[in-house]
């Protein structure tokens, strides 16, 4: 029997013992087994240089994924790009204009999951996390904020506030602002109303992180899962799954490319060693959203200008598809 066997029948039996509650959940799946997904683009990216908007985001949904999920069966009900609209241009503040992109990011995430359909959300950057959180923390049925959990795959933790950062980057804080402790104005901006305690979120192969950063983490109640766990140990992804299912009513699964091997993410500038491949990330994803709570992923950062044969594309969409044969399998 292969490796890929072997892990692929752990994982089979994991879920049997630990996801028992939830295994046969019929969530976004019609009477015919097809999964019903929708895109969501946010194409700005909060930087205070450069160009405010770029088709990075909205380049991850092409090179074939369409084509790849409708051979799957996967039926695409929506692709929404959160474009300002025009009172919103009007405004200034490359933030303050994130901010209301998130927004409406969130609006549309909100929508898609009352509908039932599976939001697949692919951004500029780790910034955007706000949003798609506080589409799903939206989109209760009785108008009450829903309890969101989070597990952050990445190889930075983004866990930085605009006093411990070394870079100034706004990507270099999107936790933080999730969790409440930056950037309050643009986390309401977003839709997230209520921040993600730290016991909701968990971090996933993050290995770079900056000195008061990684106090931060140290001094909170986010769990980690190793790069060693996402290549051996489904166990104890299953682990934290089961413990997040219980503690919330949705979880959000994010993405930033960079935490792949450098050789499938080769034009990402912030690259770092020993980085979990896309095969890798595929089979954990198949087990996180084999869990009913599991209710969308998001993927960040895509080198749309330096990606040599599409091999960060091609990771990305595998995936994607990793992600929903985890749905469909709810119902094995």
């Amino acid at each position: 029997m292969s490796v890929r066997a072997i892990r692929f029948l752990c994982v089979t039996v994991l879920c049997s013992g630990f996801c028992s509650q939830t295994l046969f959940a019929q969530k976004y799946l019609d009477d015919h087994s097809r999964i019903h997904v929708a895109l969501v683009v946010n194409p700005y990216n909060g930087d205070r240089a450069g160009d405010e908007v770029s088709t990075d985001a909205a380049e991850m949904t092409r090179g074939g994924l369409l084509d790849s999920l409708r051979s799957r069966e996967v039926i695409v009900e929506s692709i929404h790009a959160a474009e300002l609209n025009a009172q919103q241009e009007s405004q200034y503040g490359r933030w303050n204009r994130f901010g209301m992109a998130n927004g409406n990011l969130a609006a549309y995430a909100a929508e898609n999951e009352k509908a039932g359909h599976f939001n697949i959300g692919f951004y500029n950057n780790c910034s955007s996390l706000s949003g798609m959180l506080g589409g799903l923390q939206q989109s209760g049925k009785d108008g009450e904020p829903l309890t969101i959990g989070l597990i952050w795959i990445d190889a930075h933790g983004d866990y930085n506030t605009p006093e411990t950062t070394l870079s100034g980057m706004l990507g270099g804080m999107p936790v933080a602002v999730a969790a409440g402790h930056a950037l309050a104005r643009m986390r309401k901006q977003s839709g997230l109303e209520v921040p993600l305690p730290t016991e909701h979120i968990i971090m996933a192969g993050v290995r770079d992180t900056d000195p008061l950063e990684q106090e931060r983490i140290d001094s909170s109640n986010i769990r980690q899962i190793t790069v060693n766990d996402l290549r051996f140990h489904p166990e104890n992804i299953a682990e934290e799954m089961d413990r997040l299912s219980r503690l919330t009513d949705l979880v959000y699964v994010h993405i930033d490319l960079d935490v792949l091997d450098p050789v499938e993410v080769s034009g990402h500038p912030l690259t770092v060693p020993d980085g979990p491949s896309s095969r890798v990330l595929a089979d954990a994803l198949r087990l996180m959203f084999s869990y009913e709570k599991a209710a969308a992923l998001g993927f960040a950062s895509y080198p749309e200008n330096d990606d040599p044969g599409q091999l960060t594309l091609k990771a990305v969409h595998a995936m994607v598809i990793g992600a929903l044969e985890g749905i469909k399998a709810r119902t094995d």
